[in-house]
């Protein structure tokens, strides 16, 4: 399969990947492409931004949680249709799992073929950034530098300087971006405050965005390094297949939290329940009172429930159609922030209580990569099934009595198994585990 495409990489956080990746997306969808937006590793909140820049569902790539074979058939599936895919990426460049080059941005360049293009934040130097960009490009062989877009400068002046400086070092210069505080996202305890929840300014935002960078970009060079990536020889990912041939028996309506409260949840993850036979249904806990009709599942992912606590308790009778799907024996799987509203309260406020557990804001973060075993049998997975998860937060929930745990990882026990519900803080990308939506599946049936 041959897909136009690029990778957005930095030397590090906080140079402007984000920025420069998402109005890429805006800007080539302006120009008229088809644009699809994926992100390197796991995080929901940029794909999120991705997601509004390209009117298309958004996309993870991330090899440590999938495994690096699904990596180009994620890719094609998820670009099907698509004239270009746009994947920003992760950290610096060469920053993987620990010490290691495992789910970095140079690791999927290198899986995609694709070339890539440096976003460097130019503040603060002048002809320094030759240097680094001379090393960036010869680092790795296997990573193909295709152009430098310099961000945040300051003058005409100053860019001349840049480009001056960077004429020696043949990467080329694909654009300038200067200093624009009106295109900034605002931030909180776990980076950019998700587009769900700020939909109106961060669609404004995005316009500004795609505006700058047709200004400040040449947009016919980028399209052109996209193209000089060579053809996949991938086929792409299908979510029946990994499923596998389909038990028989009625369609369950599953459903799934979305909305403000519940931002974080990967495309495959309905791609594979819908797949495994259920009708899934979309379920906003801050502005609906009631599970649909007929609800056999539930499915409650990640976000920012001490965000909107005090709303969430004030729904009590969705925390009560919650309680008593749970009570009943239906599978009900939550990551993180579902964990937290499926607990009794979270920093005083009531929720769901199918847990006997209590959650709480802390000033600890928590974050990183996990390896984990099943430590029982749960609507998930069987028992002792190793996976890989990913731990993303500042909260504790601490039992209030006896508890079965859903993981054993990190030399400790965590999360809830009881009955149907599987809870835990242990995020996992689905189409590395097709299994649990399977499993999920065939609960509710």
């Amino acid at each position: 399969m041959n897909v136009p495409r690029l990778v957005v990489a930095a030397p590090a956080s906080g140079h402007g990947k984000t920025t420069v990746a998402t109005g890429l997306m805006a800007a080539l969808r302006a120009r008229g492409l088809v644009v699809s937006g994926h992100k390197v590793g796991p995080d929901y909140i940029d794909s999120g931004y991705h997601a509004l820049a390209t009117g298309r569902p958004p996309r993870n790539l991330d090899p440590v949680l999938c495994g690096e074979d699904r990596i180009a058939p994620l890719l094609c599936h998820g670009a099907a249709g698509a004239g270009i895919a746009v994947i920003e990426g992760v950290m610096g460049l060469f920053d993987g799992r620990g010490s290691t080059a495992e789910g970095s941005t140079a690791h999927v360049a290198h899986l995609l073929g694709a070339p890539v293009v440096l976003v460097v934040d130019a503040s603060a130097q002048g002809r320094s950034v030759a240097a680094l960009v001379s090393g960036f490009a010869g680092y790795d062989p296997a990573v193909r530098l295709g152009g430098v877009i310099l961000n945040r400068v300051g003058s005409a002046r100053h860019e001349q300087i840049l480009r001056d400086a960077l004429a020696g070092t043949g990467v080329p210069v694909l654009g300038a971006l200067h200093r624009d505080d009106a295109i900034t996202a605002p931030s909180r305890h776990l980076g950019l405050v998700p587009a769900a929840e700020r939909a109106g300014a961060a669609s404004q935002a995005i316009g500004r965005l795609a505006a700058l960078i047709t200004g400040s970009v040449d947009l016919g060079a980028v399209l052109a390094l996209a193209r000089s990536a060579g053809p996949l020889a991938a086929q792409p990912w299908d979510p029946g297949a990994a499923i596998g041939p389909r038990a028989g028996g009625r369609t369950p309506v599953v459903a799934v939290a979305g909305g403000a409260a519940f931002t974080f949840c990967y495309t495959e993850t309905v791609e594979l329940l819908t797949a495994a036979g259920a009708d899934v249904v979309t379920v906003d806990p801050l502005r609906e009172e009631s599970l649909p009709p007929g609800t056999g599942a539930l499915v409650l992912g990640g976000g920012f429930p001490e965000v909107h606590a005090s709303e969430l308790s004030a729904n009590e009778r969705l925390r009560g159609d919650v309680a008593r799907l749970a009570g009943s024996g239906a599978p009900v799987a939550a990551e993180c922030a579902g964990l937290l509203y499926l607990a009794t309260e979270l920093d005083g406020q009531p929720m769901c209580g199918v847990l006997d557990a209590a959650a709480r804001m802390t000033g600890r973060l928590t974050l990183g990569y996990r390896d984990a075993v099943a430590a029982g049998p749960s609507v998930l997975t069987p028992a002792n099934a190793p996976v890989r998860g990913h731990e993303f937060h500042r909260t504790t929930v601490v039992p209030r009595g006896p508890s079965t745990p859903a993981w054993a990882y990190c030399g400790k026990k965590e999360g809830f198994v009881r009955r149907g519900v599987h809870a835990s803080y242990l995020h996992l990308h689905w189409a590395g585990y097709p299994e649990a939506a399977r499993r999920l599946v065939e609960a509710a049936q």
